[in-house]
Parts: C-alpha cells; sequence; structure tokens
C-alpha cells in the first residue's frame, strides 16, 4: 500500500502525518530523519492495527502541488 504523507517544517525539526491513519505521526531533524521515522511510524501502526484485529485503511489520500 501507498499512503500518503505530509511532512511540514516546525521551530527546529519536521513533523510528519498520515491523513489516512489518525494518530500516525513523526517527527525528525531533518527531511530524511522524518521519513525514515514516519516509515517506521506507518509499519507500527499497522502491526498494531492488525494485533487489535482491526481493518487496515485503505489509502485514499491524493498528494500534490499546486502551481500559484
Amino acid at each position: 500500500m501507498r499512503y500518503g504523507v505530509v511532512i511540514e517544517k516546525a521551530n527546529g525539526n519536521y513533523s510528519a502525518y498520515v491523513p489516512d491513519l489518525p494518530g500516525c505521526v513523526a517527527t525528525g531533524g531533518t527531511v530524511e530523519e522524518t521519513e525514515r521515522e514516519i516509515r517506521e511510524a506507518i509499519r507500527f501502526h499497522l502491526d498494531g492495527l492488525r494485533e487489535d484485529g482491526l481493518p487496515v485503511p485503505e489509502p485514499t489520500s491524493i498528494c500534490d502541488y499546486v502551481d500559484t
């Protein structure tokens, strides 16, 4: 599965979240670190859902850039 991820610059670091997986978040000092952390957070989140017998949400978010 391929989930959309939003990475935002914060004060001194970066944060990421997955719109299709509420509560799945990560932070890091760089974009690269944040990407690694959110990948691990997604795996952990999905494993937890499966272990609890809960459905794994299908990816539905669409990510794109809009030029202005």
